[in-house]
């Protein structure tokens, strides 16, 4: 894959959310890996890098890694063909990344700051960073600098996490991006734009950005001083395809977790961080992920005149759907919970993986183009393309199942961590629960395919309703 084509397909939806903002105090971070609609992903731990020099096939950056780094849950792609592209995961020092939401930087900046086609891009920012960060804050400064240094390909939004807090960065032109610190209480909602707003410089606790930025942008007349420095407004775009494919999104997530604010469609320049009506549940922010505007005129699954005229956060082109959940209270290089959803999130299994997993299931590690039964991302695929047949008749299955596996492994994880302090190996400990989650997911997924499978058969083109007389 160039990178010409991951910017045309790798279109994806993020959430964060801060520890005061969630039920249970987790920071969470999340996304959509949106690319084609067969395009399969596998699920592993990585292993303790040693020092290497690292070169990427899609753009041909190389970078000398000096140091051991620490393991990490990732989800690389099916082909080493054109790279890593790791995606997400929890490290062995309890940090979560992911990367990247795609974004787009406008004209008059890259006339100044023009992308570099032999930069860091998204296919090698977790393997480069995440085995080597302590903390959230510690991954934003480490890409920040390798971007400075060596420029990036592509404009971009990569997410941090820690146990006590989530950061957004943006690259916003070859050398120059922004961080910011979602505050405790508030969440974002995300979907290929440039979104950050107003870039405090002298609020080093919550903001980082790349040296010189505010020069650079008054040197070009990109920016007057002394007025407020709106970062999506200097670097960023707001155009006619952004109020069709990116802000509908916003719209969602924001309708969804904070209905009081009155976020309707149409609507574009929404704020970037929101305070929600409720503490934050995992599955609110799985609904986000999952959501294709349903009980809306816009929902793709409907025969409305308006069912496909805006882009959906759920959509065919999704890869893979995850969750990365830092929890209060525990080792997180350990219990951090990693959920995981194969194919398309509104009609996938989110599955929870521990962090400190010692491998993962076999079905995760398989799976290639063609179709293959003996792989997690096909199976979850098969589950999508079988209720797609008539999805208003199916989505009640569909959901019935999302609920009650939800519900199970739940508990199974408030099972395990009960036996975390007393278990003599916690990584064997949650190996096995996070096998068991998959097993539980992965038979009741194959009992209701083999359902829709049974059902399907009555509705043959070729099925003829035979005289009893005869």
């Amino acid at each position: 894959m160039t990178t010409k084509e991951n910017q045309l397909w790798r279109a994806c939806t993020s959430i964060l959310v801060g520890k005061n903002a969630s039920a249970d105090g987790s920071v969470i971070i999340g996304r959509n890996e949106d690319s084609k609609p067969a395009w399969p992903k596998h699920f592993r731990q990585m292993a303790a890098p040693m020092p290497y020099t690292f070169t990427s096939k899609d753009t041909g950056f190389t970078i000398k890694l000096t140091e051991p780094g620490v393991r990490y849950t990732a989800t690389p792609e099916w082909t080493a063909e054109y790279g890593v592209f790791a995606e997400d995961g929890i490290n062995g020092y309890g940090v979560a990344m992911s990367a990247t939401e795609s974004a787009y930087a406008n004209p008059r900046v890259l006339a100044y700051d023009p992308l570099n086609p032999k930069g860091i891009g998204e296919e090698a920012m977790i393997t480069v960073v995440l085995p080597y960060i302590h903390s959230a804050r510690e991954g934003v400064t480490r890409l920040g600098q390798i971007v400075s240094q060596y420029g990036t390909s592509e404009s971009n939004g990569i997410l941090f996490a820690d146990q006590q807090e989530a950061w957004y960065l943006e690259t916003g032109s070859g050398h120059h991006w922004v961080a910011q610190r979602i505050p405790d209480d508030a969440y974002a909602v995300v979907a290929n734009e440039l979104s950050i707003e107003a870039i405090d410089f002298a609020d080093t606790d919550n903001f980082i950005v790349s040296d010189g930025i505010a020069q650079f942008a008054a040197d070009h007349h990109l920016w007057r001083e002394n007025t407020p420095f709106i970062f999506r407004d200097i670097f960023g775009t707001n155009n006619a395809a952004d109020a069709v494919y990116n802000w509908p999104r916003v719209v969602a997530g924001q309708q969804l977790l904070t209905p009081s604010a009155g976020a309707q469609f149409g609507q574009t320049n929404l704020p970037f961080l929101r305070r929600p009506d409720r503490p934050i549940q995992i599955d609110d922010a799985m609904r986000v992920l999952a959501n294709h505007y349903e009980q809306t005129p816009y929902d793709p699954a409907t025969k409305s005149s308006d069912a496909h005229k805006y882009r959906p956060i759920s959509l065919a082109n999704t890869q893979e759907s995850h969750l990365l959940q830092l929890r209060p209270n525990v080792d997180n290089s350990i219990a951090g919970i990693h959920w995981l959803a194969m194919g398309v999130a509104a009609e996938s299994i989110y599955v929870p993986f521990y962090a400190g997993i010692t491998d993962t299931p076999a079905d995760y590690q398989k799976g290639a183009l063609p179709y293959s039964a003996d792989s997690a991302y096909w199976r979850y695929k098969l589950l999508g393309i079988l209720a797609d047949r008539d999805f208003g008749r199916h989505k009640k299955a569909l959901g019935d199942l999302q609920d009650a596996l939800l519900a199970k492994h739940l508990g199974l994880i408030a099972a395990t961590d009960q036996q975390l302090a007393e278990a003599a190996d916690v990584r064997a400990l949650v190996t096995t629960a996070s096998n068991e989650a998959a097993q539980i997911a992965r038979e009741a997924t194959d009992q209701l395919i083999a359902e829709l499978i049974t059902e399907a058969t009555k509705v043959s083109p070729l099925r003829f309703q035979v005289d009893p007389n005869l």
